[in-house]
């Protein structure tokens, strides 16, 4: 009976994962489909290659020629899959009349629609996650950071090198790079696409499929343990306690010792005693403490917890192998 029940709820569990995964699916593929919309070629024109287009736009022809996109297009390929008319759609009626409605313009369009013209060959891989960004719900499409007409300077035929090109919108994190402690973004060791999928990724646009700390311990190795005593934030997530763009305290700690630490430890071996009589504390484990033996100098117990900084003791916090020295019996203190 007991073995019964075991797999009708075995079952049941991975119906509903199934479940879930078949709606996560479905969820993005909607908001791909309600995002990427392709725009809608004129009617009644016709395609008339690129050289009618140099007629009026003598140099954008020229300097397109030197692009990436007419350089992988073989010359015999389909008049309507190179050149201008390739995104921009059959222009016979644009070259007759010069109208600029009479072809797809892309001044005109929003992120989306314009982006889903780009999306027709760059559909996979690092890509196909675009629409799910933050990126289109702010009206930033492919042509906000490319450039599709000149020859590319500076690597994927971005406007500007990183990190400048992602500053021009992401001021905050531009400011944190100059706090006292930061990433090496200034200097030049590294650009914002080494921890960011600029197009899109299953965990909060960052290259990882899975954890997010996986993506910190591909640098931080030595972090990662696994350790005998474990610091739980260690394995949640790193920037409960950290912030990756910058920080005032060193270590990209989001606060300075010991103000990080009590958030979470506020009944700590220091700043938990409380009193119970006079002359007497009680600690967090129950004992029955002299007050002038923990409160010297007539400083309360959060005085002291105050003005003492944790990793003068637990200096290892991101894990450690060995136990706590300071309270018998108590293994997870982290002070070697």
């Amino acid at each position: 009976m007991n073995m019964k029940k075991h797999w009708i709820l075995l079952s049941a569990g991975l119906l509903m994962a199934l479940a879930m995964t078949i709606t996560a699916c479905t969820t993005l593929s909607d908001q791909r489909a309600s995002v990427l919309k392709l725009p809608v070629p004129v009617q009644g024109a016709q395609f008339v290659g690129s050289e009618a287009c140099a007629d009026c736009h003598e140099e954008l022809v020229a300097t397109y020629g030197g692009s990436i996109h007419d350089r992988i297009l073989a010359k015999e390929t389909a008049i309507g899959m190179k050149g201008c008319e390739t995104c921009h759609g059959p222009a016979s009626l644009h070259a007759d009349s010069e109208d600029p409605e009479q072809i797809i313009a892309f001044e005109s369009l929003d992120a989306g629609t314009s982006s889903a013209v780009c999306l027709r060959c760059h559909s996979d891989g690092e890509h196909f996650d675009w629409a799910g960004t933050s990126h289109p719900m702010n009206d930033v499409g492919c042509l906000s950071c490319h450039k599709i007409h000149n020859p590319p300077v500076v690597k994927a035929a971005l406007e500007k090198a990183e990190p400048e090109l992602c500053y021009e919108c992401h001021a905050l994190e531009r400011a944190k790079m100059y706090y006292p402690s930061h990433h090496p973004v200034k200097e030049g060791k590294m650009v914002c696409s080494d921890c960011h999928a600029n197009h899109g990724s299953m965990v909060n646009n960052l290259k990882t499929d899975e954890r997010l700390n996986d993506l910190c311990l591909s640098c931080h190795a030595r972090y990662q343990g696994p350790f005998v005593f474990e610091h739980s934030p260690v394995s949640d997530d790193c920037m409960i306690c950290h912030d990756p763009h910058g920080t005032v305290s060193n270590n990209l700690k989001k606060a300075n010792e010991p103000y990080l630490c009590l958030q979470c430890h506020e009944p700590h071996f220091h700043a938990g005693r409380t009193s119970t009589a006079k002359g007497t504390v009680k600690d967090p484990y129950g004992n029955m403490i002299p007050a002038e033996d923990y409160n010297s100098g007539n400083k309360s117990a959060w005085a002291q917890a105050y003005t003492t900084k944790c990793t003068q003791c637990h200096s290892q916090v991101h894990g450690s192998d060995l136990p706590s020295q300071t309270v018998p019996g108590q293994g997870g203190g982290l002070t070697r």
